[in-house]
C-alpha cells in the first residue's frame, strides 16, 4: 500500500484535469439555463424603462451572471464529483487504482486539491467581482432599471426606523450631510404600530435634524384624505450615523470591508449577528467546494456490475444537497439570532465533514 497522500504525479494531474473540466462544463450548463429562465421573468421590467433595449439586457446579464456563478459553483463541484467518479468506476479505473495499493483517500486526493483551488478562486471572485456586481445590480433595480444616479455612494431599497415610524427609499446617494434619498415613503405610526399617515415624496435631504421631503403627497388614514405638501420634515430622530450604519449590505461588501462595518456597529452597541454570520459565511461558502468530493465519494467505489451504481450516485447527490439545505437553514437561524454567528456559518461544514469521513472510512477504508 502507498503511504503518500497523493498518488503519482501522472495520476494526480489526470484526475484533477478530468475533475476541473467537468466542473467548468456543469457550471456553464447551470448558469446558461438559469440565466435564460431569469431573463424570461426580468426582461419585461428591463424593457419597460424608457430608452432601454438590447444593450440593457446584456448589461443585466453581465451583472447577474457573477451572482449565479458564485451561488451555483458548489453545486457544480458536487455534480462534477459524481459524474467524474461514476465515469472512473464504470471504466474500472477505480478498481485498477485500488488494486495498485491506493487507498480511498488517495484516489480522492487530486479531487480535493482541485476543489481547494476552486475554493480560493471562488473567494477571490466573490471579493473582486460579485460584490461590485451585486451593488450595481441592486442600485439599478432600485432605479427600476432606469439611469442610476451618479454619486459618491449609492444604496438601494433603504429601510429605516425612527421609533415606531418607518422611512423607506428606493435609492440613497451621497455621504455625510450630502445624503439624499429618492422615491421616499414615510409611514407615521402610533406606538402600537397602527398606521396614521403615509407620505410619499420624490426626494428627501438632510434637514439637521430630520429629513426634508420635497413635493410630498400625504395620505391621512382616519379621514381618508390626500393632500399635497411642497415640503415637510420627518424622522427627526434619524441621524446621519444611524442611516449610514443601516445602509450596510453584506452581500455588496467585501470580506475586509464588512469586517469594518461590523466593528462600527459594535462601537455604537448595534446588533451584529446577521452581519457576522454573513461575514463568516464569506469563508465557509467557497470552502464548501472542498467538501463535495468527500460527500460524492460514495459514487466512486463498489463494483459497477453489481447494479448499485445508480443507487450510489443518488446517495452521493442526497448527501451533497442535504449539506446545502442545512447550510442555508443554519445561516438563516444565525441571521435571526437563533444560533451564534460562528456556529451558524461553520457547523454545517464540520458536521458534513464528519459524516463524509465516517461513510468513507466505514465503507471503503
Amino acid at each position: 500500500m502507498q503511504f503518500a497522500f497523493f498518488p503519482s504525479r501522472t495520476i494526480t494531474l489526470y484526475l484533477a484535469r478530468l475533475f476541473v473540466v467537468r466542473i467548468v462544463a456543469m457550471l456553464a450548463i447551470l448558469v446558461l439555463v438559469l440565466m435564460m429562465l431569469d431573463l424570461l421573468g426580468t426582461s419585461g421590467d428591463i424593457l419597460a424603462a424608457p430608452g432601454n433595449g438590447q444593450a440593457e439586457l446584456w448589461r443585466y446579464v453581465s451583472l447577474r451572471v457573477p451572482q449565479l456563478i458564485a451561488r451555483f459553483l458548489p453545486y457544480s463541484v458536487l455534480l462534477a464529483t459524481v459524474i467524474t467518479l461514476l465515469t472512473l468506476n464504470q471504466n474500472s479505473e477505480i478498481v485498477a487504482m485500488k488494486a495498485a495499493g491506493m487507498s480511498a483517500h488517495q484516489v480522492l486526493a487530486p479531487l480535493f486539491l482541485a476543489a481547494a483551488a476552486v475554493a480560493v478562486l471562488s473567494f477571490a471572485f466573490n471579493e473582486r467581482v460579485v460584490t461590485r456586481a451585486t451593488e450595481t445590480l441592486k442600485a439599478w433595480e432600485g432605479a427600476s432599471f432606469g439611469p442610476i444616479p451618479q454619486a459618491e455612494a449609492l444604496r438601494s431599497n433603504v429601510y429605516l426606523t425612527d421609533g415606531s415610524n418607518v422611512l423607506t427609499a428606493a435609492t440613497m446617494t451621497g455621504a455625510g450631510t450630502g445624503l439624499a434619498m429618492q422615491d421616499v415613503t414615510f409611514y407615521n405610526r402610533t406606538a402600537d404600530g397602527t398606521l396614521t399617515r403615509q407620505v410619499r415624496a420624490e426626494r428627501a435631504t438632510f434637514a439637521d435634524p430630520g429629513w426634508r421631503l420635497e413635493n410630498a403627497e400625504s395620505f391621512e388614514v382616519a379621514p381618508a384624505r390626500t393632500s399635497s405638501v411642497p415640503a415637510m420634515v420627518v424622522g427627526e430622530g434619524l441621524t446621519i450615523e444611524q442611516i449610514e450604519l443601516d445602509s450596510v449590505d453584506p452581500d455588496a461588501e467585501g470580506f475586509f470591508e464588512l469586517r469594518r462595518s461590523i466593528e462600527a456597529y459594535e462601537r455604537v452597541g448595534r446588533r451584529t449577528s446577521e452581519l457576522e454570520a454573513k461575514w463568516w459565511h464569506k469563508l465557509a461558502g467557497p470552502l464548501s467546494a472542498v467538501l463535495m468530493p468527500l460527500l460524492g465519494a460514495v459514487a466512486a467505489f463498489g463494483l459497477a456490475r453489481s447494479g448499485q451504481l445508480f443507487v450510489r450516485a443518488i446517495i452521493a447527490m442526497a448527501l451533497g444537497f442535504a449539506y446545502f439545505v442545512v447550510d442555508n437553514a443554519a445561516l438563516a437561524m444565525g441571521s435571526f439570532g437563533g444560533y451564534p454567528p460562528l456556529l451558524a456559518a461553520w457547523a454545517p461544514f464540520f458536521l458534513f465533514l464528519l459524516i463524509g469521513e465516517t461513510v468513507l472510512i466505514r465503507t471503503e477504508e
